[in-house]
């Protein structure tokens, strides 16, 4: 390399440079954090579509989210009525004349 090229040679930009700074702050600050933030519009988000096929309980819903070796892992545990109970309010349904919706087995 001689003395000439040193000088040629082309520095990175400085938006390319703060781009990767702002990556690493990003990314430092969302590891110090327990949660992220967008887990409680996330949890309400599921629970209305859920909601749509199946009765639940709110209270018989629990939402978290666990991180080992790299990997996250949302889980999201929900009590559902028993089955007799879901056939016997689809039957009274139809005898009312109303519309069912069919039912998300999981």
């Amino acid at each position: 390399m001689s003395l000439l090229d040193y000088f040629r040679r082309s520095r990175k930009k400085s938006a390319s440079v703060a781009k990767d700074r702002l990556q690493i702050l990003v990314a430092r600050d969302r590891s110090a954090r327990g949660a992220p933030d967008y887990l409680p519009l996330l949890r309400q988000e599921l629970l209305a579509v859920i909601a749509k096929y199946e009765t639940i309980d709110l209270e018989q819903v629990s939402v978290s989210l666990d991180r080992s070796s790299g990997c996250e892992v949302l889980e999201l545990n929900i009590v559902l009525p028993d089955a007799p109970t879901l056939a016997a309010a689809k039957r009274e349904a139809r005898h009312a004349g109303a519309v069912t919706t069919p039912t998300l087995r999981v």
